[in-house]
């Protein structure tokens, strides 16, 4: 199976990065126009971003794993409109020394075994990330 893994180091601390992958606040200010998180197992995810045209992309998922601080598991909905369908985000947040270390790996689904369309995720990702990290360190 194909993925993508990326990681990065911030200067925060691992709950103000949890709370950036467990809240709609903490998705708004980095990644998504809009989102809505049920943050437990079983809960529900729905990330709103207006796509290169204009009109609202929608990835829908369940969370599979929550480990609180440490670990998120996030599969996205194979019926979803969203090119990320049927793939799966496992985030892992770790103290690293006076900075927290964020690890992503996204794997599955078909918009990972096109060669353009990974490597445009991955870039995608990259930006993602930076972004993250602007919201802490400005």
């Amino acid at each position: 199976m194909s993925s993508i893994r990326r990681q990065i180091n911030i200067v925060a601390t691992p709950r103000a990065l949890w709370n950036a992958f467990t809240t709609a606040d903490g998705w708004k200010s980095w990644y998504a126009d809009e989102a809505r998180i049920d943050a437990r197992e079983g809960g529900r995810v729905t990330l709103t971003s207006e796509g290169d045209d204009g009109e609202p992309i929608e990835e829908i998922g369940l969370v599979h794993t929550y480990r609180p601080t440490s670990r998120l598991e996030i599969g996205w909905d194979s019926n979803s409109p969203a090119p990320t369908k049927g793939s799966r985000l496992t985030v892992q947040i770790a103290r690293d020394g006076d900075e927290t270390r964020v690890a992503i790996v996204h794997s599955g689904g078909d918009l990972l075994k096109d060669e353009d369309a990974r490597a445009q995720l991955d870039k995608d990702w990259r930006q993602a990330l930076l972004a993250l990290r602007s919201v802490f360190e400005g």
